[in-house]
């Protein structure tokens, strides 16, 4: 497997300054070609090394200025680029062909909260907090939390998921309905409000996880959830990774119906309490929160303190009241910050992978023994709920040396999920780092049927090319 900085451009197309200047007449301020803005919208946080960035970036305002973009960049058949807070973590973002980067951020208004049906449809620039800021006062919320304050249009795009997805799913089942800009400048809708609909093709379902690469998300109309009545939340420590998972394994085999579980290493733990300043043991931990009734919280609550106490979970921390919950759910949500102030100037090569529940012990601590004997500092939290975790390796950028073992380390971990009948990615994305692994998982049959419907809904290859697989 190749380390990113040997991931070539596959080629770079030139955009007509006729494009710019139509651009420019059309957007004026809003269609930018300073280098500095360039370059913001054409890195991600992944660890590529930097591409020559987008030749231009128009922020939209409205589902009619994407079209206006997508149809004149078709006219010349230049790449488009949607872009978000470029939270990103594969390489989404990089302007691998070149083209124009379309930022929908300023596309950000909640358009209708339906209430009654427990549903809101947003612009793609709402961020989940915004989202959950404007849906407070009905008493419901909305429960994807990837841990970044993403859009709702990229987590869409991303197939995102987080910490609740253990309970309350991924993207992929919160989204009921889309408004899509095709690559032709076509403006079409798929699904409704609908719980349910047996109409032809899921549309829907196809442009949710489709990274960009089939057109440009420009509404969303997604699931809410009632407030629960009572939220509790707990840390527990264990002696050891096995310790914390195998207890993960039993709560999730019987059935307890626990709305977060997250595993923090204790390395991350050490990175955690010196970025946020907190006191935690640093011992492998799982960070819990028990949704539901008064009643059935505190039996949630003490199944899983019965279960912990099996597999020596100690130190119990209770939470109940919002500041405390927030307190200790800071650690998992610090996790990537702190690992990467933990050595000043790296970088991190993130790589997720998600198994069937039953093989998570294994695949899990195979991949420590060899992150362990690697020497590469890393960080390791988990939705160990659904089985999926994420590893962090910390690198110096300009050591080649290290890039390599990172990149040896992350095919050897994608490589074990996928033979225990696992994922490449349980909700970071193809991109461009995933691209070889998704052909392993798929099938060529798979993939060669992914990049017909490419050919035939975008013939020009304009929608983020380059990503999720080469044509």
């Amino acid at each position: 497997m190749n380390a990113p900085t040997a991931l070539p451009l596959i080629f770079h197309r030139e955009v007509p300054t006729a494009l710019i200047d139509a651009l420019k007449s059309r957007f004026g301020e809003r269609c930018s070609t300073a280098l500095v803005v360039r370059e913001q919208h054409g890195r991600d946080e992944s660890a590529f090394a930097a591409v020559p960035p987008p030749s231009a970036v128009v922020f939209a305002e409205s589902t009619q200025d994407v079209a206006e973009v997508v149809s004149l960049a078709s006219a010349y058949s230049v790449p488009v680029i949607p872009f978000g807070v470029g939270s990103s973590l594969e390489g989404h973002l990089l302007a691998v062909q070149g083209g124009i980067s379309l930022d929908v951020s300023r596309m950000n208004q909640v358009l209708s909260i339906n209430a009654e049906d427990l549903t809101v449809t947003v612009q793609p620039g709402v961020t989940r907090k915004q989202l959950n800021e404007a849906v407070k006062f009905t008493g419901l919320f909305f429960p994807v939390d990837p841990g970044a304050d993403a859009t709702l249009g990229g987590m869409s795009a991303t197939r995102a998921s987080g910490t609740n997805a253990v309970r309350y799913g991924t993207m992929r089942e919160n989204v009921l309905a889309l408004e899509v800009v095709t690559a032709s400048g076509d403006i079409i809708r798929t699904g409704t409000r609908a719980k349910k609909s047996a109409a032809g093709y899921d549309l829907t379902r196809l442009m949710v996880g489709s990274e960009g690469t089939l057109g440009v998300i420009t509404e969303v109309t997604v699931k809410l959830y009632p407030l629960p009545e009572a939220t509790s939340a707990a840390i527990c420590s264990f002696p050891s990774i096995e310790a914390a998972v195998r207890s993960t394994i039993q709560i999730i085999q019987m059935g307890i119906p626990i709305a977060r579980v997250e595993l923090i290493d204790a390395n991350t733990v050490r990175m955690v309490n010196a970025y946020a300043k907190l006191g935690l043991r640093e011992e492998p931990m799982l960070l819990m929160e028990f949704h539901g009734s008064p009643t059935g919280v505190k039996e949630q609550a003490e199944s899983v303190q019965e279960i912990a106490s099996e597999f020596g979970g100690n130190s119990f921390e209770w939470a109940t009241t919002p500041e405390e919950r927030t307190r200790l759910w800071t650690a998992r949500h610090n996790a990537y910050f702190a690992a990467i102030q933990s050595r000043p100037g790296c970088r991190s090569i993130s790589t997720d992978t998600c198994v069937p529940i039953s093989r998570l012990a294994d695949c899990l601590l195979d991949s420590i023994v060899e992150a362990d004997a690697s020497g590469i500092p890393y960080f390791l939290v988990g939705h160990v709920g659904d089985g999926n975790f994420h590893f962090g390796y910390l690198i110096d950028p300009d050591n080649r040396a290290e890039r390599e073992t990172a990149e040896q380390l992350n095919h050897a971990l994608v490589s074990r999920a996928l033979s225990m009948e696992g994922t490449c990615t349980g909700e970071h994305g193809i991109g461009l780092h995933k691209m070889d692994f998704l052909v392993t998982e798929t099938g060529d049959g798979a993939v060669n049927m992914m990049r017909a419907l490419k050919r035939a809904l975008d013939p020009k290859n304009i929608m983020n090319p380059g990503k999720i697989f080469t044509l």
